[in-house]
């Protein structure tokens, strides 16, 4: 090479001219990008000035320099007799606008910048518009809620909903009950009702509005459980009103069972009830049934059944549920509005009596009972009551044990006190444990019916699920099959256990 350079001039001339082959193509990141200048296009709708500049010439990057690797590759990729690409980005004021530009030359390559968000951008064109909110008043967004629960809207209307429900708070509560209602509407689960939709329905009702005359607290047990058992035979038909149902309880030491019908079992708790009827002062249903008066009614609950039994002819049907279900509308009414004073008047059941808070809760009682025989006679579910109703439930036969414990001594069927102690005191007990639903501690007295079950006597301990408990007492399982676990004087807890199944009857 010459010190003036002319040689290296005339070389650099011929390897301009010189058609080459290129080399290997580099990676995207060896590209100096930033080193190549970027055209300039006019204003949209102008024309590019003239070029008054000579143009210059774009310095050739040396052997090995960045970019140097792609420029071969384009010249490589260029027709015969095309320009090199710097001159067309030497001087891009020289171009003119997209829409005005000049037919190009053969060979000419020009490169231009696409406007953002125009027509030549095909991300920008590809892109689908944002759906736009429709302006609705607020009195067609509230008609549209159904639809939105349902997901029947249009996304526009499905997007102008759902802003609106961040502002509307009576309508975001409303939208809310229509998606939890639209639930309801699935048929892949269970057809039947939820057990506690009525206590919510009740609480609603009464949250908005009380009743005038409450309920009193010691009637809700026997108003839940006579509510259940209507819901469950109120869509009876013919077929279910005469289906067997098998009754059975304990007399003594043995098993009792008795046979009749979906449409007797109801009947029976009507003539029961009629007890706490008389006591206050309304018209008994057995007397009523079989045209006399109320004196020469039985009392005791075996005899009214049979009495009300015999009396139908033909067995009863469907039509005795009216009838039963007036009669617990009116006891529970008539209860509420006596007041407090009511709860404490004796109901007579022949051979014992009970206060009418504890007579009522032992209708609940049977009405539980009763209403699970039916249910396994249809073969339908049917559930324990609440755990608060049970609770007292099996606080009423803890309470009765011990009467029963001296009427089954009186009878040689238990074992002889062995403690006499003066009523009101302390004496030998049982620790009876209720585990699970409506589960507790009570303590029974052994020795008299006058003594108190105290925690400091106990000589034994039984315990029992809750529900297995009220079984027991009603008669439905054995007292050998009962307790769950016993430890302690062995006699005792075996009159405890025959004790709690002689509580049941028909």
């Amino acid at each position: 090479m010459s010190g003036d350079g002319r040689e290296g001039d005339r070389r650099d001339d011929e390897v301009r001219d010189a058609r080459r082959i290129p080399g290997p193509r580099g990676a995207v990141d060896d590209l100096d990008l930033e080193s190549v200048p970027r055209p300039v296009l006019p204003p949209r709708g102008e024309h590019a000035p003239e070029e008054t500049a000579p143009k210059q010439e774009a310095p050739v990057p040396e052997d090995g320099a960045p970019g140097q690797e792609a420029l071969k590759e384009e010249e490589a990729r260029e027709a015969p007799g095309a320009k090199e690409p710097q001159e067309a980005l030497e001087a891009p004021e020289a171009q003119e606008a997209p829409e005005e530009q000049a037919p190009e030359e053969e060979g000419e390559y020009v490169v231009y910048e696409p406007l953002s968000g125009t027509a030549s951008d095909p991300v920008a064109s590809a892109t689908p518009p944002a759906p736009v909110t429709p302006a609705l008043s607020h009195q067609v967004l509230k008609a549209l809620l159904g639809a939105w629960a349902l997901s029947a809207c249009s996304a526009g209307e499905t997007a102008a909903v759902e802003e609106h429900l961040t502002s509307c708070a009576p309508c975001a509560d409303e939208a809310l009950r229509l998606r939890d209602a639209v639930g309801l509407l699935h048929t892949d689960g269970s057809l039947d009702l939820d057990p506690g939709l009525r206590a919510r329905v009740l609480d609603g009702c009464l949250g908005r509005r009380p009743a005038r005359i409450p309920v009193p607290g010691w009637v809700t047990p026997y108003d839940a459980e006579t509510a259940r058992l209507d819901a469950l035979v109120r869509d009876f038909g013919a077929a279910e009103w005469h289906a067997p149902v098998r009754l059975q309880w304990f007399e003594e030491e043995r098993a009792v069972t008795r046979r009749t019908t979906v449409a007797g079992v109801i009947g029976h708790l009507m003539a029961v009830d009629g007890l706490l009827s008389a006591v206050l002062g309304l018209e008994d249903p057995l007397a009523a049934a079989e045209g006399r008066g109320g004196s020469e009614v039985p009392l005791t609950p075996v005899r009214r059944t049979e009495a009300y039994w015999a009396a139908t002819h033909p067995p009863a049907t469907r039509a005795v549920r009216e009838p039963w279900r007036d009669l617990t509308h009116r006891l529970i009414s008539t209860a509420s509005i006596a007041g407090r004073n009511v709860a404490e008047r004796s109901v007579s059941y022949g051979d014992f009596a009970l206060p009418l808070q504890d007579a009522l809760l032992d209708r609940a009682f049977e009405c539980w009972v009763h209403g699970t025989d039916i249910a396994e006679a249809v073969d339908y579910p049917y559930g324990p009551p609440s755990a608060a109703h049970l609770h007292r439930m099996v606080d009423l036969a803890a309470r009765m044990l011990p009467a029963a414990l001296a009427g089954r001594r009186r009878a040689g069927l238990a074992g002889p006190a062995k403690e006499l102690v003066a009523p009101g005191e302390p004496g030998r007990s049982v620790h009876l444990e209720v585990e699970g639903h409506g589960g507790g501690d009570w303590y029974i007295a052994l020795d008299s019916p006058a003594a108190v079950g105290s925690p400091d006597r106990v000589v034994a301990q039984v315990a029992l699920d809750g529900v297995e408990f009220c079984r027991l007492v009603a008669g439905h399982i054995s007292p050998v099959e009962a307790a769950a676990g016993q430890e302690g004087d062995r006699e005792a807890i075996r009159d405890v256990l025959f004790a709690s199944a002689s509580l049941s009857r028909l």
